[in-house]
């Protein structure tokens, strides 16, 4: 019987293990998933290690992509950064094909990062989080990788992201109107920097406390480089600012505590590599750009995995949110 088209299937988490199991010699692992999102994430564990295994979709992530993906951490891990490295099976290969319903999917197998989630950032995780990130730009800034990956410009973050919600604001007209506005005047304000003078390299481009685990004895490791590609390296201090806005937004902590906080995290960054004051200055604009290009991201996946929460009440939440970074950073 001919196999009906199929846009997104999940692949049995037992057969995942074997296969693993196999490929990579492990004896008595087991597999069960994790996240179920653009790709899926399977947690392996036996009597000595645990791992990730992720499995891409060729509609997010295509082979060349993916081994960007792989290059990049490779070159990270070799360079000193605490990165959850990629692993290769027994034959050397560190990507996994499967012939899934929908076509060919492919995995990779990375080593566990161990430790957890940090929310609440102490002064030491700051200055950890500071030096590491500038250690991590110091690599992806200095390599050329062989394969492609998207790059960050005013195009991919604003431009194009913001025409492809336009059908998401039915009934909503006064909000799309303003973001349409708004980016409008961002722009301009980044247009008219000297963005020659600014650093440059791959970004991970989601750098929020969710994407890094710290152990008891205060060593981290960041994760997920999913979106990682080319561009002006304040993208990522822009994303890891998105973490304080969110914690002033659920008061849970005062923007002065915020400022005093990120503070400690730009000191211990510059320690290790320069920052300039006008870079410094552009983190708000980059932020907002950040939110309309991840608001573009969950309109494209919507009805793979976003449909329980990409609604109407979540677009008029998201505009209010990025009214009051816009309101708080760039217009006060």
């Amino acid at each position: 019987m001919q196999i009906f088209p199929t846009q997104y299937s999940v692949l049995c988490a037992s057969a995942v293990g074997d296969l693993i199991n196999q490929q990579y010699g492990f004896a008595k692992t087991s597999c069960r998933i994790l996240i179920r999102n653009v790709g899926d994430t399977y947690v392996l564990s036996n009597e000595n290690d645990k791992y990730i295994f992720k499995i891409y979709r060729d509609a997010h992530r295509n082979l060349n992509e993916i081994k960007a993906e792989l290059e990049l951490l490779n070159a990270l891990y070799k360079g000193g950064a605490k990165v959850a490295r990629p692993l290769a099976d027994l034959s050397g290969s560190f990507i996994q094909s499967f012939n899934a319903a929908e076509g060919i999917r492919y995995g990779v197998l990375f080593a566990y990062a161990h430790g957890s989630v940090h929310q609440d950032l102490s002064a030491q995780d700051l200055e950890t989080v500071g030096k590491e990130m500038a250690l991590i730009h110091s690599i992806s800034s200095s390599v050329e990788l062989s394969w492609p990956r998207k790059s960050y410009g005013l195009d991919t973050m604003i431009l194009d992201p913001i025409k492809r919600i336009k059908p998401d604001f039915k009934d909503m007209d006064e909000e799309y109107r303003y973001l349409v506005q708004t980016c409008a005047r961002v722009m301009k304000k980044i247009e008219a920097l000297d963005l020659s003078k600014f650093n440059y390299g791959y970004c991970h481009y989601d750098f929020l406390p969710k994407n890094f685990h710290f152990k008891d004895d205060g060593s981290i490791t960041f994760f997920d480089f999913d979106f990682a590609g080319k561009g002006h390296l304040v993208n990522d201090l822009a994303s890891f600012y998105a973490h304080f806005f969110l914690q002033v937004l659920s008061n849970k902590m005062t923007q002065k505590e915020a400022d005093e906080d990120f503070g400690v995290f730009i000191a211990a960054y510059r320690s290790v590599r320069p920052l300039s004051d006008e870079e410094l200055s552009a983190i708000p604009y980059f932020g907002f750009a950040w939110w309309i290009f991840y608001f573009g991201f969950h309109h494209d996946n919507f009805e793979d995995w976003s449909n329980f929460f990409y609604h109407p009440r979540f677009i008029k939440e998201r505009v209010s949110w990025i009214k009051k970074w816009a309101d708080w950073y760039i217009f006060k």
